[in-house]
């Protein structure tokens, strides 16, 4: 029969770890509370204003452009998210009762994972349209609705599970550091599970890099090929560089944290450095925003509208019909339909 410690103290889980628990301000803890509820902040107003874009404008109602509504709205979760830990940590950590304490990781961890894999899912969705030399994917809007369920069920399923007994109420031994009242085996399973997911999307746009590269060199030879279309592939080759280079940075440091703190690494000081992976993996949820919106010029153009809302409302200027550019033109799709020159 397994002694159970659900009646204990968040500070008895903390204890046991040897994780240190604060019973005042420090200088460190106030610094990060405040970059960490100013991050907070910048994400959740980014990513509403994507949103908002999206909702507004048609041009995006294509499903690229449902699942960067997605992405930002778990980008926007995750800023939530990391608020209501900033409003929860330091010294109100011990204040905690295990039932708040499970919630406040299991929005990080629900909101992070949907962001993940929501990125994979957009990997996925641009080398389909790349490779069939397309603007935009040809899934209807019932597909896409149904992979968004998918990607919240998935991130729901994995934020959950701790507090319903993947944890270390009834195994004091197993017991992480980072995470006092999570099993080191759920830490070892999350993190690896990002990690495949990681390298799936490096895979992905690896292929979709050489595949630009070499059609680039291929249609650079001949001579009347469109500048407009080498232009699109350029702009997707920075995009793809980017992406990569945001993902390695903000999550790869985290992910391997938890997986020596998983592992019971012992002379691994991992939480010496643990609000500071958080938060990186925290910024890459800003930067999303900003490699998949606003590197889109229709989208800037959206954000411009919105922002400047009041003055157009003021104005008694009205705004006429404006005619369609040449750019505008050669997006026209074959059913008539506008679709975006994204570089997405």
């Amino acid at each position: 029969m397994k002694n159970c410690f659900y009646n204990e103290t968040v500070g008895f889980f903390y204890n046991n770890s040897r994780k240190e628990l604060t019973t005042y301000w420090r200088t460190k803890d106030v610094l990060v509370v405040a970059l960490g509820l100013t991050v907070s902040v910048i994400v959740l107003l980014t990513n509403l204003l994507v949103i908002t874009a999206i909702i507004i404008n048609r041009r995006f109602h294509y499903p690229i452009y449902y699942l960067l509504g997605n992405l930002a709205a778990a980008d926007l979760f995750a800023g939530i998210a990391y608020m209501f830990l900033m409003f929860h940590t330091g010294p109100r950590t011990a204040e905690l009762s295990l039932k708040t304490w499970f919630i406040r990781q299991s929005l990080l961890d629900t909101s992070l994972t949907a962001s993940v894999v929501n990125l994979l899912a957009i990997a996925v969705e641009r080398h389909q349209t790349v490779f069939t030399m397309q603007l935009h994917s040809k899934m209807s809007n019932q597909r896409v609705m149904i992979l968004i369920f998918c990607i919240w069920v998935t991130a729901l399923l994995l934020g959950l599970i701790p507090s319903y007994g993947w944890h270390c109420l009834c195994a004091l031994e197993k017991c992480s550091r980072m995470a006092p009242l999570y099993s080191r085996s759920y830490l070892t399973f999350w993190a690896i599970s990002n990690l495949v997911i990681f390298l799936i999307m490096v895979v992905v746009y690896t292929h979709i890099f050489i595949y630009v590269k070499r059609k680039m060199t291929r249609m650079s030879k001949h001579t009347s090929f469109h500048p407009r279309y080498k232009e699109t592939m350029i702009s997707l080759v920075k995009t793809v560089t980017i992406i990569l280079s945001a993902f390695v940075i903000c999550w790869t440091p985290g992910q391997v944290v938890l997986l020596l703190d998983g592992l019971g690494c012992k002379s691994c000081n991992v939480l010496a450095v643990e609000k500071y992976v958080l938060l990186l993996a925290e910024i890459n949820s800003l930067i999303n925003a900003i490699v998949y919106s606003y590197r889109d010029n229709e989208m800037r153009n959206t954000f411009r509208r919105i922002l400047c809302f009041v003055c157009y409302r003021n104005s008694k200027y009205t705004p006429t019909v404006v005619k369609l550019n040449t750019t505008d033109r050669r997006t026209l799709s074959q059913n008539g339909h506008f679709t975006v020159d994204s570089s997405i």
